[in-house]
């Protein structure tokens, strides 16, 4: 499965367009998905992060979300055997290649972007940089790696591999600690990327700013101040669409991308993802309130228009990008839902329940 008409499969999208799609009890292609990927893994571990050949990504290692994917694949299927025929330890070598030289350069337990098109926020060169600049030590990127970590345990643990197992919750914990502290700008009330270069933070406020809230590494007190002070300001990231993917107040903020762009825009519009992790990231802090009207909000986005659309200005609602877009833009129908039923499929450690919308795919299935 994939949004993108021109057939190609990026790494995030794969892992969020599966959470998608065990809403249909469809989990085969997430391993699929990550086999194809680590069958195309580089001695070293590298893995680049796209399948294709439209905009091929062959510097930029794969985002980290294969561990996770697979989680969600063995937590359908109840099959994590598939893993010991050297998959389990292809997705070791891909975790460990983002503490390499190449990413991890000053070897503080960092890693760096490649670029902003490598961290998907495609044109956020103010935070992650052009093309091979290799100067922003991503707190998004951090976040991601502690989910992968947990993920990994968890996987671990259903193959019996109690040392791994133990090995990657240390991992995580050590890492979300670090998180907290590196990242948070106390002066700001904001978790900033680092200038790997200076060790100084680079202060850019945008939605990767919100996904410690994801993995539960802020405070009490940071969360609170992140979502008060920055969240559901209304000159900042909660326009009439929230959240924008730039904040308002930022001097590169704008909805529409230049003539000259090839590539999607996120210096202030909404993407359905980021809105999805910080939904979850407000419930794991009890700002429930806000993540229904979130999850609301969200809902109207989609309904505005005619077709489900790839990203959407947060001043409007219009639609934009890829018209249609069936992808990781799906999500944003079922935030209601996890909002009612209290499920979040994206945590590593909830079971997947019966899929809710299988009774309406069966008759599709048996009448084609």
């Amino acid at each position: 499965m994939t949004g993108y008409s021109y057939s190609e499969l990026f790494d995030w999208d794969l892992y969020f367009e599966n959470i998608v799609l065990s809403y249909f009890g469809i989990y085969e292609f997430g391993k699929s998905g990550v086999a194809f990927f680590l069958d195309r893994q580089q001695e070293n571990g590298f893995i680049s992060r796209m399948a294709g050949v439209v905009w091929p990504k062959s510097g930029q290692h794969f985002k980290p979300f294969l561990a996770q994917t697979a989680l969600l694949y063995v937590k359908q299927s109840d099959d994590a055997d598939w893993l010991k025929a050297g998959y389990f330890e292809k997705l070791k070598m891909y975790l460990a290649y983002w503490l390499s030289n190449e990413y991890d350069s000053n070897r503080n337990g960092l890693p760096v972007w490649n670029s902003a098109d490598h961290s998907g926020m495609d044109n956020q060169d103010e935070r992650a940089g052009a093309i091979d600049a290799y100067v922003c030590e991503g707190v998004d990127l951090a976040v991601f790696l502690v989910r992968e970590y947990d993920a990994m345990s968890q996987l671990a643990s259903k193959l019996g591999y109690i040392v791994e197992q133990k090995a990657y919750q240390a991992k995580a914990e050590s890492l979300k600690t670090k998180i907290q502290t590196d990242f948070w700008h106390e002066e700001d009330g904001f978790f900033y990327d680092i200038n790997v270069r200076t060790g100084q933070h680079i202060r850019c406020k945008t939605v990767a700013g919100f996904t410690p809230l994801w993995i539960g590494a802020a405070s009490a007190d940071q969360a609170t101040r992140l979502v008060t002070e920055h969240l559901t300001n209304k000159e900042r990231f909660w326009l009439a669409y929230p959240v924008a993917s730039m904040a308002k107040d930022e001097p590169g903020y704008r909805q529409d991308k230049y003539d000259d762009e090839t590539c999607c825009n996120w210096k202030g519009t909404v993407w359905v993802p980021s809105n999805y992790y910080i939904f979850h990231g407000l419930l794991n802090y009890g700002f429930d309130g806000i993540a229904r009207d979130l999850a609301e909000k969200t809902m109207e986005h989609l309904l505005k228009n005619e077709r489900t659309r790839e990203y959407f200005n947060a001043e409007t609602g219009e639609g934009m990008g890829l018209d249609p877009f069936w992808g990781w833009s799906v999500l944003g129908y079922v935030m209601l839902m996890e909002y009612e039923k209290a499920y979040d499929p994206s945590d590593p450690t909830t079971e997947i329940i019966v899929p809710f919308f299988k009774d309406i795919l069966e008759p599709r299935r048996q009448s084609s």
